[in-house]
């Protein structure tokens, strides 16, 4: 096997060469994340004979970016593309980066280590249109485990950044004429406005995001933010207050925000939780 006869980066390319190949890819790669799922970067790329590299691109990417795609990943999920073309509206920003890059067909598969989501890895389809098998999911998936075992088995300080500048990646907002980077810790809470997202920060401002709450749920830092109603999440950094008003009724008082978000049963005990109260 590769990745125990070879040094771990020219294994992990060996290795997508050689499910490439046996996959009928025309690309196989693999992306990084940093620490806090925020940015990614690629890392390893095979490309098929006149097929042109993009290896080079997208390092320190916003993973808002393919934020309809992180939904899956985070899930523990590979997500099967076959026609980019149809991609759904909220996928859009995925949409016109697999377009530039040629891809007709797209499979993705997360490589988790400890739990935590670290990289992916897949295959692109350029020539045409490709529906992989379900025994080419599971050998892509049982690379994604060999993967993490021999990058992420040992130190994290090689693969964590260490050394670099100590700075908070930032979250783009899309909104109408643009995008607006803030930092996550700066974002109080967000909540669905129809198929947008209001997204409130600490300054008391806030920002019509053209994406839905749902995809939300994939690109906030899982250790601060959690979910306290259908249509709302919140940062715990920013939580003031937990208030019981009146009868089972229960809301959060988030700071620089005048009015008091609820919070609805199923989410009750996990706040207490997640607060120590």
């Amino acid at each position: 096997m590769h990745l125990l006869t070879q040094p771990v980066d020219a294994a992990i390319s060996s290795l997508l060469e050689e499910l490439g190949h046996k996959a009928a890819a025309d690309r196989a790669w693999m992306f990084e994340y940093d620490a806090e799922l925020l940015r990614f970067r690629n890392t390893h790329e095979w490309c098929r004979s006149g097929i042109p590299s993009f290896v080079e691109d997208l390092q320190d990417a916003p993973v808002t970016m393919i934020a309809w795609l992180q939904q899956f990943l985070a899930a523990g999920k590979a997500v099967m593309i076959d026609r980019v073309e149809a991609l759904p509206r909220a996928a859009r920003a995925l949409l016109v980066e697999m377009l530039r890059q040629g891809d007709k067909s797209v499979l993705s598969v997360p490589v988790f280590h400890d739990g935590r989501l670290r990289a992916c890895i897949g295959f692109d389809a350029v020539r045409a249109q490709h529906r992989w098998s379900s025994a080419e999911v599971k050998a892509l998936f049982q690379c994604a485990e060999l993967i993490a075992s021999a990058r992420y088995g040992g130190t994290d300080a090689a693969h964590t950044g260490a050394g670099k500048a100590d700075l908070e990646p930032l979250i783009y907002l899309r909104k109408r004429g643009g995008a607006h980077g803030v930092k996550a810790s700066l974002i109080v809470g967000l909540r669905a406005a129809r198929n947008y997202t209001e997204v409130c920060l600490a300054d008391g401002s806030s920002v019509l995001d053209l994406r839905p709450l749902a995809l939300w749920l994939a690109l906030v830092p899982q250790a601060s933010f959690l979910r306290i109603h259908r249509t709302a999440l919140v940062n715990l950094l920013h939580v003031q207050d937990v208030e019981r008003p009146s009868g089972d009724r229960w809301q959060v008082k988030l700071r620089a925000l005048d009015r008091a978000w609820p919070v609805s049963r199923p989410h009750r005990q996990e706040l207490r939780s997640r607060l120590g109260i």
